[in-house]
């Protein structure tokens, strides 16, 4: 099997775009802290939710659906292929999509980190609630959503 040179798959991951996606996952944690407060999840908002759906045992880590969270996803979803409008392949696709799944890791993580309810700290079973499910100190979403997030982005590299 051949190997492809460290290089050449760094090369091409785009770090100003990556650089971005960080930066994007900062301000939208810090607007969910100014909607949620100390209510993650979007606890105490005025949204419709769905407890505990089967597939949210996987996605979400057992969390609820809810609207907010919904539109939240769509919306940025819809923003991330704003970057292969007019020129979208499969290979820009699952770059969207490793983007896309990274920003919500970030986002999540910076939201703890960055909400003075909250701090890195407070990431537990205990403080956070909406996290059910937990694999040695951190949400089970954390574990997939990281590996899978690299995989897409780097997956065209590798073709």
């Amino acid at each position: 099997m051949p190997t492809i040179p460290r290089d050449a798959v760094l090369s091409s991951l785009e770090w100003p775009f990556l650089l971005s996606v960080l930066a994007l996952a900062f301000f939208w944690a810090k607007l969910e802290i100014e909607i949620e407060g100390p209510d993650g999840w979007a606890a105490r908002l005025p949204t419709w939710r769905v407890k505990k759906p089967a597939f949210a045992d996987v996605v979400l880590g057992g969390g609820d659906i809810t609207g907010y969270h919904v539109w939240a996803f769509a919306a940025t979803l819809a923003f991330f292929h704003l970057k292969v409008l007019g020129r979208w392949t499969w290979a820009s696709e699952t770059r969207v999509l490793g983007a896309f799944v990274l920003f919500w890791l970030l986002e999540d993580v910076l939201w703890f980190a960055l909400n003075p309810h909250y701090g890195w700290r407070a990431l537990t079973p205990g403080r956070a609630g909406w996290h059910r499910r937990w694999f040695c100190g951190l949400p089970v979403p954390y574990w997939i959503m990281g590996p899978l997030g690299v995989f897409f982005y780097v997956l065209p590299s590798l073709l």
